[in-house]
């Protein structure tokens, strides 16, 4: 067989075309970061419709804290870290999904207290607006845990606590957070774990 110096050549450069890898495409690390956090949003997205636990007991207060960003969605963010607790059967939630709940509440609580009212006394204009706007947002995460918490200790016969006034306290925070929409919210930095 004999080829001609054309085929030869063509030949040679699809065999080196084959050969050789094709470099990684380049990705900016806006694009990593959003990639990243789209992965990670969508496994927490398939544990929840798992079943698994939003919660869990060792998570931090900074791990599950819903004060940064923007006002508006608290009761959104709050309402999301529940969302495996069987609303229609609070009878049947677990002691142990019990005590991540009061734990929840009792570490947003602590926040409250020791960072966010502290933080706020020597923030002043844009920045005090800020954390307030946080602070309120973790209000709402406190208490959505503690109308919770009743629910499920009521549910389960064991009568504790007035339901409707937290309720109304729950009620009074998200109005103040659905009217500060859009407004920065600054989270405050607190060590704390749940149970």
């Amino acid at each position: 067989m004999h080829f001609s110096l054309t085929a030869s050549l063509t030949l040679a450069l699809v065999a080196l075309t084959v050969a050789t890898p094709l470099p990684a495409p380049k990705t900016s690390t806006k694009t990593k970061s959003a990639a990243a956090s789209s992965a990670t949003k969508d496994a927490a997205a398939d544990e929840a419709a798992g079943g698994a636990s939003v919660l869990t007991a060792g998570q931090t207060y900074n791990d599950i804290q819903i004060s940064s960003g923007t006002a508006g969605d608290a009761e959104s963010l709050a309402n999301a870290l529940f969302a495996n607790i069987d609303q229609s059967n609070l009878a049947g939630v677990s002691a142990a999904d019990l005590k991540i709940i009061k734990a929840t509440h009792d570490v947003a609580e602590d926040a409250e207290v020791d960072a966010f009212n502290k933080a706020l006394e020597g923030a002043t204009g844009d920045e005090k607006v800020a954390i307030q706007n946080g602070k309120i947002k973790n209000k709402v995460l406190k208490l959505t845990a503690e109308v919770l918490a009743l629910q499920v200790e009521n549910a389960q016969g064991n009568e504790k606590g007035d339901v409707a006034a937290e309720q109304k306290k729950l009620a009074n925070n998200i109005a103040l957070d659905t009217k500060a929409k859009g407004g920065a919210s600054t989270a405050v930095p607190f060590d704390g774990t749940i149970g």
